[in-house]
């Protein structure tokens, strides 16, 4: 199911998408936005891995032995 979401831009931010789906690098402004926030989730993810990776490098994690250990 898709929503539809409306935003404001700053013309010059608004020319900058127009002129990126002008130009072929993206089907529609809908993929423009698609794109930029699946780029940003991807980038939450890897501050979360990184976090977590120095967090098992300090001794403050827990690796599991099995999935049954989260409980």
């Amino acid at each position: 199911m898709r929503e539809v979401i409306n935003i404001s831009l700053p013309s010059a931010m608004a020319k900058t998408v127009k002129t990126a789906v002008k130009s072929g690098d993206f089907g529609s402004t809908s993929e423009f936005f698609r794109h930029l926030l699946r780029n940003w989730q991807e980038s939450q993810l890897l501050s979360e891995l990184n976090e977590s990776r120095m967090e098992l490098a300090a001794g403050k994690g827990k690796v599991l032995d099995s999935l049954k250990d989260l409980r």
